[in-house]
C-alpha cells in the first residue's frame, strides 16, 4: 500500500523502538518524514540509514522553544505537514514513597508537556491548511496504572485526556486526534524489566506474547490514514488483549 504517497510526516522519538518503526512504515508507504530525538549522534546515524526521504533533527521535546524551532524546520523541509506522531517518552520507575521530585518532573516534562508543546506548534499550520492527523502514543498504564509507575502512568493518562480535548477543538478544521495505547512491547525502555515482571505480564496477556514495535506502528499508521477519516478522540489499545 501507498496510503501516504507524498504525505508529509513528523515523528517525535523516531530513532528507536516504536518511533523508529513508525518512521520506517511511513517511508515504506511513500511519505516524506522528519523525525527527532535527543541524541544528536543517534539522530545522524538513523538519518543515514533511512535515506533521502527522511530528515533527522535533534530536539528535546520537553523544551518548548526547541520544539517550536524543530517544528518550523520540519515544515520548511517538508513544505507543510500532514501528520504528527507524538511518540517521545522516558521512564524512571520507582515506588511512590521513594519517588524523587526530579524523576516525577522529568517524566511529566517529556512525556506530557512534550506532547502539548509538539501539538501546539504543529496544529497552527494544520488549522491554516484545514486538515491533518495527530496520533499520540500513550500506554495502557495511562488507563489502568502500574505499580512503581505513578509518574509514568500520570503522564500517559494525561496524554489521553489531552488528546480527547484537542480532538474536540480541532475537529471543525478537519483535523483528527487519536491515541494509540501500547501494551508490553519489546523496546529499549522495557528491556530493563526483571524476568519476574516479564513472566507475570506474559501470564496476563491473552495472546501470550509481547508486541513488536512494527505492530504498534501499524496501529499508528491506520489512525493517521484516510482509512480512519471519521475517527477522532479515540484510544486504540494494542496490548494482546490485556485490557479487554
Amino acid at each position: 500500500m501507498n496510503r501516504f504517497e507524498d504525505k508529509k510526516v513528523l515523528v517525535t522519538g523516531g530513532t528507536r523502538g516504536i518511533g523508529r518503526a513508525c518512521v520506517e512504515a511511513f517511508l515504506a508507504e511513500g511519505a516524506r518524514v522528519v523525525f527527532c530525538g535527543r541524541d544528536l549522534e543517534r539522530v545522524r546515524q538513523t538519518a543515514g540509514e533511512l535515506g533521502e526521504r527522511a530528515l533527522g533533527l535533534a530536539c528535546d521535546v520537553g523544551d518548548a522553544a526547541a520544539v517550536e524551532e524543530m517544528a518550523g524546520e520540519a515544515e520548511e523541509w517538508l513544505g507543510g505537514l500532514d501528520v504528527l506522531v507524538c511518540n517521545s517518552g522516558i521512564a524512571r520507575f520507582d515506588f511512590l514513597v521513594r519517588m524523587k521530585d526530579a524523576d516525577w518532573d522529568a517524566v511529566q516534562q517529556v512525556n506530557l508537556n512534550g506532547v502539548f508543546y509538539c501539538c501546539r506548534a504543529v496544529s497552527k499550520g494544520m488549522i491554516k491548511r484545514r486538515g491533518g492527523r495527530i496520533v499520540t502514543v500513550s500506554s495502557i498504564m495511562g488507563l489502568h496504572g502500574g505499580s512503581g509507575m505513578t509518574n509514568y502512568s500520570a503522564a500517559k493518562g494525561g496524554i489521553i485526556g489531552f488528546t480527547k480535548a484537542m480532538a474536540q477543538e480541532l475537529a471543525r478544521r478537519n483535523i483528527t486526534a487519536n491515541v494509540v495505547a501500547p501494551g508490553y512491547t519489546e523496546t529499549d525502555m522495557t528491556s530493563t524489566m526483571t524476568p519476574e515482571t516479564v513472566k507475570t505480564l506474559m501470564e496476563r496477556i491473552p495472546l501470550g506474547r509481547s508486541a513488536q514495535p512494527a505492530e504498534i506502528a501499524k496501529a499508528v499508521l491506520f489512525l493517521a490514514s484516510d482509512d480512519a477519516s471519521y475517527i477522532t478522540g479515540e484510544v486504540l489499545c494494542v496490548d494482546g488483549g490485556l485490557t479487554m
